[in-house]
């Protein structure tokens, strides 16, 4: 028996994340909306193995008819009222549901959190917790997810008890650190197969190159492949080694990228991003994640601008290399364009870019 699931993306990436469905046979996708795909899951698929997906629901009610006037409100209550109670779980401290449409409606998201939340919780005779006025939930509410595009909705329920892409290993964070669904579409796109190295120069907290070494888990031997990682701050390389030891354990951090690195799955060490300890051609793979200049300034050789970055990129990857990078103001120079995907991140719309050095 198959079930229908809803997992949820940043905008932009949400054909990585159908492929990503279809390519760890999680499941058979059926639709694709903003920020969602929609999918039915496989037979004890591993729902929360899906790296580029902000988040997995299964799907309760699917409704249409739902348009802009307020009756809009009176349907969706209705649907929740027939949910079927298997699907409701544990009643935990409560029910909590958060909301978004798309287009103009003549209801806000806290009208139609209520509307559903207050039928979802009556069965269960457990209170309902609003988020009007900015309130917070409880821990250990149940969460459901409404969202409405066109003139249907749909009603799911959270199958983890947080989103995925709070990601345990990430115990450690600095300013402007990468968002992981984000960092494992950039190692989606890399086509890590057959990478011998792969090159992180502005690691941060190591988010990157964690998930890459994740997904070319997946496929190989990740102790095959080296993972090094390389920041201007000490305290991001610091961070990146104790995210990564429950993610990737033999981590650990170096002083540099010689013979050493080779004998651990990813290593760490300080390092300028404009002259990165690495020789001509060693890298297959280039993630990278240059600082954007609002949460993390440029620093070292960055400082007055990124092309000793970029210049550096083209030095260190094999003649058949790949990069994939986040950029933010323009393809750069010296590079062959294979895709782009636009992002909408943090309030920006940057792009992920795959190169090849020309």
């Amino acid at each position: 028996m198959h079930t229908f699931a809803v997992a949820r993306a940043v905008r932009g990436i949400e054909p990585l994340v159908a492929m990503e469905i279809r390519r760890s046979h999680t499941g058979v996708v059926r639709g694709v909306r903003h920020r969602e795909v929609w999918f039915e899951a496989r037979p004890e698929a591993d729902l929360l193995g899906l790296r580029t997906a902000d988040d997995v629901l299964l799907a309760a009610a699917v409704v249409d008819g739902i348009g802009p006037g307020r009756s809009a409100l009176l349907r969706l209550a209705r649907a929740a009222r027939e949910v079927d109670p298997r699907l409701m779980g544990a009643p935990g401290s409560g029910v909590e549901v958060s909301a978004s449409f798309v287009g103009r409606r003549n209801y806000t998201r806290f009208e139609i959190e209520d509307a559903v939340g207050a039928e979802l919780a009556r069965p269960l005779r457990v209170p309902y917790h609003s988020r009007r006025e900015g309130r917070r939930p409880p821990a250990g509410a149940r969460s459901w997810r409404v969202t409405i595009e066109d003139d249907q909705a749909v009603i799911a329920v959270r199958v983890a008890a947080r989103p995925l892409h709070r990601r345990a290993y990430k115990t450690a964070s600095i300013r402007g650190t990468l968002h992981p669904p984000v960092a494992a579409a950039m190692a989606q796109l890399a086509r890590l197969g057959g990478a011998g190295t792969v090159v992180d120069p502005c690691c941060g907290a190591g988010t990157t190159l964690i998930e890459a070494r994740a997904l070319a888990g997946e496929g190989s031997d990740p102790a095959g492949v080296r993972f090094l990682g390389f920041d201007h701050d000490p305290a991001a390389v610091k961070a990146a080694t104790l995210n990564a030891r429950p993610a990737a354990p033999g981590t650990e951090a170096v002083g540099g990228a010689g013979t050493g690195a080779a004998r651990v799955a990813v290593a760490w060490a300080v390092a300028d991003g404009g002259r990165i300890p690495v020789g001509d051609g060693c890298a297959d793979r280039v993630l990278v994640n240059p600082p954007w200049g609002r949460q993390v300034p440029p620093a070292g050789l960055l400082s007055r601008g990124l092309a000793p970055l970029w210049r550096e990129v083209r030095r260190v990857l094999a003649p058949d290399g790949l990069a994939v990078a986040l950029v933010h103001d323009g393809i750069p120079r010296g590079f062959a364009v294979e895709e782009v995907v636009e992002v909408s991140l943090s309030g920006q719309h940057p792009l992920i870019a795959v190169l090849r050095p020309r």
